[in-house]
């Protein structure tokens, strides 16, 4: 019998939750918990309606308190933990596994609150003591971070030698009709979006100007879009984990309409994380921005149109260079007919159950810390197939410039 834990009750949990009671056979028992109860109870009446066989509880829990989650998975003795509560809380999260030894996953990495930071090492520093506890942490177990991991896993072991360049490529051509909105939480998106680009080239860091690198990009059934150099955390553990890598880029699509709303945003302070004083109180104008901005979560039955997010390799197989692309396409308006999401919540929560259910499985495992590029990979690629995330091939895509 498997136990689930997940911690969180937004868009992504949302989407997680239903995959998981769809998946009765591996998910026997889920509990999921928030700061806000009624969040949970809320999303455990529509799995209701679902007639799953999974058992499904709620609890209260504040995920920023390593003794409340330490005394909530005492009590629930859960075999895995799946953190899909906000960035800022992976550590304390981590803590209450290790006190309790407990297995845990989650899909992005730990980020201070007081400055945007987007680094692994926080977490990877947990290595030894995941490893003395003889427990699993999966760090990164979204779609990007996350698939973009197997898809590198998936070509090195399967199409290349060596691997010398990566470009992932993220590309939304949804539209839900808001003048300005956010298809996942606000602060986190808006902080990732204004920090400055990173990318890795020839053994080091090479840093730009926030939005500074922009292409034009021909993505299959959504044509021809702008994308931007971001810094995403999955460079950090690719460039380390897949060998033989000169340079891997990240790029993002972003209309103008939105980019001229978060300038106008950016130049007069509201995306700042720094507090300022506000009616003899203080606040932080970006929180303060998350609070009047959609929910993402609201966005599923207004959004229309396709993601396409995959992964560009260039490299070498049997002595001879070779150019391989592996992606999704996922259609907002499918996912909302599915589990009530639009399909950015979608392609992070489905690769959280699947991640989850190959460690209950006993396909992936070991004591300590790792990425999702250090499992095998071929066991995940089936159940993206399976679960709603199927893959598509290109063996002569237009490369990047």
């Amino acid at each position: 019998m498997s136990r689930a834990l997940m911690i969180g009750a937004g868009g992504v949990a949302s989407v997680a939750a239903h995959k998981c009671c769809q998946n009765d056979g591996v998910f026997k028992e889920l509990m999921i918990a928030s700061r806000t109860k009624l969040r949970c109870d809320d999303l455990a009446a529509k799995l209701a309606k679902m007639g799953t066989k999974t058992v499904v509880t709620t609890a209260q829990v504040d995920a920023d308190n390593t003794q409340e989650l330490i005394a909530l998975i005492e009590s629930y003795k859960p075999d895995l933990v799946i953190n899909l509560a906000l960035p800022y809380q992976d550590l304390t999260i981590m803590d209450a596994c290790l006190a309790t030894k407990t297995n845990y996953l989650d899909t992005a990495n730990y980020e201070p609150k007081e400055t945007a930071k987007f680094e692994y090492k926080w977490q990877w520093a947990y290595q030894e003591r995941f490893k003395e506890a003889g427990i699993t942490a999966i760090l990164g177990c979204g779609f990007d971070p996350g698939v973009t991991g197997i898809f590198s896993a998936y070509a090195l072991k399967h199409h290349f030698d060596e691997i010398h360049y990566i470009d992932i490529l993220d590309a939304n051509g949804g539209d839900h009709g808001y003048p300005f909105a956010t298809n996942f939480n606000p602060e986190i998106n808006i902080r990732e979006i204004t920090s400055n680009g990173r990318y890795w080239e020839n053994g080091e860091w090479i840093e730009t100007a926030p939005l500074e690198i922009k292409r034009e990009y021909n993505f299959k059934e959504i044509g021809d879009k702008d994308m931007y150099l971001l810094y995403h955390e999955e460079l950090e553990s690719l460039a380390k984990n897949i060998t033989g890598i000169k340079r891997i880029r990240f790029f993002m699509t972003f209309g103008e309409k939105y980019l001229t709303h978060l300038r106008v945003l950016e130049n007069v302070g509201m995306t700042s994380i720094e507090p300022i004083q506000f009616g003899g109180q203080e606040i932080i104008p970006l929180q303060f921005l998350q609070a009047i901005l959609p929910d993402p979560a609201s966005l599923g039955p207004r959004t229309v149109g396709k993601t396409n997010i995959g992964c560009i390799f260039q490299g070498i197989k049997d002595g001879k260079p070779k150019t391989y692309y592996l992606y999704n396409i996922c259609d907002h308006q499918e996912c909302y007919r599915e589990v009530g999401s639009q399909a950015i919540s979608y392609t992070t929560g489905v690769p959280a159950m699947i991640g989850a259910m190959l460690l209950l499985d006993g396909r992936w495992g070991g004591a300590g810390v790792f990425n999702v590029e250090e499992m095998n990979p071929d066991p995940f690629m089936d159940a993206l197939n399976v679960w709603g995330l199927p893959w598509k091939e290109d063996f002569s895509p237009v490369l990047v410039d």
